[in-house]
């Protein structure tokens, strides 16, 4: 016969042995998810208003650039060439820049003298096209609202005349046609006719 002791002994061990074997025998898994909170996914917070004046960088580098908004677009196929075949790529791309172009359209170009177009863009004739190119370019950003009557010192060197008439701009004879197309360095006036340096 068993006394009160060996009875005691034995439900210890019964007790106390077995059980880590019985916790072993569970998954992994199960015995973590005893011991973590459940997973609730919490509702998301609103994020807060942006202060007024507020610009987020982000979405300046996600505007496209001045090259990259005279190649997407077909009105301007043979600006973008000559941009190619100046080697202003590059400069018209680059985002710590801020200018400001007046950008002629196929119809300007074509309005050139016959044979003009094709001359420009050969190698031999980079120099004088990266004049002409950059005679359409001011810098910094010049909004049309920012836009007054006289003359502004462009990139090439030589200034180009305003005339601001009520809603009618002209840089020298061209028609101002489309204004304040946003890129990510700077914007672009689109105009009529291609300006000529006197």
């Amino acid at each position: 016969m068993k006394t009160p002791n060996t009875i005691r002994i034995a439900l210890g061990l019964l007790l106390f042995g077995a059980a880590p074997v019985a916790m072993t025998a569970l998954p992994q898994s199960a015995t973590a998810d005893m011991h973590t909170a459940p997973n609730v996914e919490q509702p998301m917070e609103a994020a807060p208003e942006p202060e007024p004046g507020y610009e987020d960088p982000t979405a300046a580098e996600a505007a496209p650039s001045i090259a990259e908004i005279a190649a997407s677009s077909e009105d301007f196929s043979i600006l973008t060439a000559a941009i190619e075949a100046a080697g202003l790529t590059e400069a018209l791309s680059n985002g710590e820049a801020s200018l400001t172009v007046f950008a002629p359209t196929n119809a300007a170009f074509e309005a050139l003298p016959e044979g003009t177009v094709d001359a420009l863009l050969l190698p031999e004739n980079q120099d004088q096209l990266t004049q002409l190119l950059t005679y359409h370019v001011v810098e910094g950003e010049v909004f049309s609202t920012d836009l007054a009557s006289g003359d502004v010192d462009t990139l090439a060197g030589a200034p180009i005349t305003v005339m601001v008439d009520g809603e009618a701009v002209t840089i020298n004879q061209a028609n101002v046609v489309a204004a304040d197309i946003e890129a990510s360095n700077g914007v672009i006036h689109v105009i009529d006719s291609v300006l000529l340096p006197m």
